[in-house]
C-alpha cells in the first residue's frame, strides 16, 4: 500500500512516501535539499552531496513520487536516518532547526501530532480496508509520531506499564496482537471488548491512548456508521472507566454508548473529538 503525504519546514514543501513493509518514511532527497540550503538547483546540489558523500547511498532509494504536473516520477528517496545525516553533513543555516524538526524537538509533542491528527479528517493516507486491525493501529501512530518518536509506527519488545498496570508481555505482544486481530467486531458490544484488549495490549512504546482512540472511531463508522463525540465524556470519568475497564467493562461500555453519535462527516466533532482526546494525555 503505497501512500503520499507533503512535511514543512520554513514553508517549504518535502514530499514523502509511506513504506508499508517497514512502516517508515522516505522523504524527496531534492526537497530536503532545498529546505536546508535555499538553493536554485537543488538536483545538482543532490547529485554532488552523494558523489562526496557515498555514505549516503545506504539510506537511500528511487521511489515514485508526484510532480508538480500531477505525474509520478522515479525519484531519491531517503530514510529519517539518511535526512538526519544530510542535515549534519551540509553547512547551512537552517541546520539547527531542521535538526529539531526532524527530532520533533520544535514544538512540544502533542502539539505536532495533534496538528498531524487533526489532517487525517482530509487524508487519504490510512488504508480503511485494515479496520479493526493492528496494522491499521500502526499506520496512525506512524503518522502521529513520525519525526518526533523513532518507534512510531513499531511494535514495542520491551515490557512496559503505568500507574502500577503491567501491559502485555513484550515477548507474547505479536501472538497478543494477532488474538486481538481475530476478534469479531460487528456489534457495538464487541468493538468495545476490542478497543479494551487493544489498550491493555499497548503495542507501542508512548502514544498508545492517542492513536487507539482514532483506531476506535474508523472502527465504529465502518461497522456501524458512528463514532464518538468525545467531548461528551469527561476526561476523570474517561480514566476512571479505562482503568476498571480490564476487569469491568461496563464502565467504559456506558461511557461511550452514551458518546455515540452518528455524525460522522461532521468535520467539528472530528476537530473537538481529537483536542479533548489530546487531552486525556495531560498530567494534571
Amino acid at each position: 500500500m503505497i501512500k503520499y503525504s507533503v512535511r514543512l519546514f520554513l514553508n517549504k514543501r518535502i514530499r514523502a512516501i509511506w513504506d508499508d513493509d517497514n512502516s517508515k518514511w522516505w522523504y524527496s532527497a531534492v526537497d530536503v535539499i532545498f529546505a536546508l540550503t535555499d538553493s536554485t538547483s537543488p538536483r545538482i546540489y543532490w547529485n554532488a552531496a552523494k558523489r562526496r558523500h557515498p555514505e549516503l547511498n545506504t539510506f537511500c532509494r528511487q521511489l515514485k513520487l508526484y510532480a508538480e504536473d500531477g505525474k509520478k516520477y522515479l525519484s531519491d528517496v531517503i530514510d529519517e536516518i539518511g535526512v538526519k545525516k544530510l542535515g549534519f553533513i551540509l553547512p547551512n543555516k537552517n541546520n539547527e532547526n531542521f535538526r529539531k524538526w526532524i527530532e520533533g524537538h520544535l514544538d512540544p509533542v502533542d502539539e505536532q501530532s495533534k496538528r498531524k491528527a487533526h489532517t487525517l479528517f482530509e487524508s487519504d493516507i490510512l488504508d480503511l480496508s485494515l479496520v479493526g486491525k493492528t496494522k491499521l493501529l500502526q499506520q496512525i501512530h506512524a503518522y502521529l509520531f513520525e519525526g518526533i518518536y523513532n518507534f512510531a509506527g513499531k511494535i514495542r519488545t520491551r515490557t512496559i506499564s503505568k500507574g502500577g498496570f503491567v501491559f502485555a508481555n513484550g515477548d507474547f505482544l505479536p501472538q497478543v496482537l494477532k488474538d486481538i486481530d481475530g476478534m469479531p467486531d460487528n456489534t457495538f458490544q464487541e468493538i468495545v471488548d476490542k478497543y479494551i484488549e487493544m489498550n491493555i495490549a499497548h503495542p507501542f512504546m508512548e502514544g498508545n491512548g492517542r492513536s487507539t482512540r482514532i483506531w476506535l472511531d474508523f472502527l465504529l463508522k465502518e461497522r456501524l456508521q458512528k463514532c464518538v463525540d468525545w467531548s461528551k465524556i469527561e476526561k476523570n470519568d474517561y480514566l476512571s472507566a479505562m482503568k476498571e475497564s480490564p476487569i469491568n467493562s461496563k464502565p467504559i461500555f456506558d461511557l461511550l454508548n452514551n458518546a455515540l453519535t452518528d455524525e460522522i462527516n461532521n468535520r467539528e466533532i472530528f476537530m473537538k473529538g481529537i483536542d479533548y482526546s489530546y487531552y486525556y494525555e495531560e498530567e494534571e
